[in-house]
């Protein structure tokens, strides 16, 4: 029996009333731990169970949100975590996964792997690898098998056409590129599944920080793209768990 059916029959019964039963839901659905209220049923209404955002919150934050997560959770994930903060949250969790280069920390277990399909994240170049990186574990952590075709950008097209038969056989491609963030266009306009487009803020001054592979996303001439915020390696990876766990 789930918890919330528990206390609707203790209520039934009689062994709790009304205030009672309503405090219990309210820790149900969320941990108050007065800097933060932790999304404790995250899963329950969205499939997904809460991630913390780790820049902006202090490493003793995000050690006690992780713990309020983990008493419904077998894992959480931290993104956004310097290593710096990294360090002391490990003190509290010390079998935690860590990568510096995507700035994610795994506690706990990752989901059981989707196996009848899996995710494509495809980047530009190399400088792109830190968003895509983000990508990949985050798609790993909630249940989705990922792979990933490294610099594979549109300066020279025979790299990606080199993959592009491999590319064809996921259920759902990222899309990674900074610069003009060609490459979103160019796959959506080889494949016959969603690519979700991923820019990045890699490039020379004229490209604003992402800006220009924000907006040449968004202005794709192919079909069949959608685009996340710049460097949200996270968003993309969570849109395409999605797709991909309907397959």
């Amino acid at each position: 029996m789930n918890p919330l059916s528990q206390i609707l029959q203790d209520v039934q019964s009689g062994k709790c009333d009304l205030p009672a039963a309503q405090k219990r839901i309210e820790n149900l659905m969320f941990a108050d731990l007065g800097h933060t209220k932790a999304d404790l049923n995250r899963r329950e209404r969205t499939g997904a169970g809460e991630v913390v955002f780790g820049q902006g919150k202090s490493a003793e934050q995000c050690a006690e949100i992780a713990k309020a997560i983990l008493t419904r959770e077998s894992g959480v994930l931290i993104t956004r975590l310097s290593p710096d903060k990294a360090e002391k949250v490990k003190a509290a969790f010390p079998d935690a996964f860590y990568d510096e280069l995507s700035q994610i920390m795994r506690i706990g277990r990752e989901r059981e792997k989707i196996e009848n399909s899996h995710i494509a994240i495809v980047t530009a170049g190399t400088s792109d690898m830190k968003a895509a990186r983000e990508a990949e574990l985050t798609a790993n952590f909630l249940g989705s098998r990922t792979k990933i075709y490294p610099d594979c950008g549109v300066a020279g097209l025979h790299r990606l056409a080199s993959q592009i038969e491999e590319i064809r056989k996921a259920g759902v491609v990222i899309a990674v590129a900074g610069m003009e963030g060609a490459l979103a266009s160019v796959l959506a306009g080889m494949l016959k599944v969603p690519v979700i487009a991923l820019p990045t803020s890699v490039g020379y001054g004229a490209s604003f920080g992402g800006l220009a592979a924000l907006l040449s996303m968004i202005n794709s001439c192919a079909n069949g793209v959608s685009v996340v915020n710049i460097d949200n390696g996270f968003g993309a990876a969570y849109n395409a768990h999605l797709i991909n766990s309907k397959k």
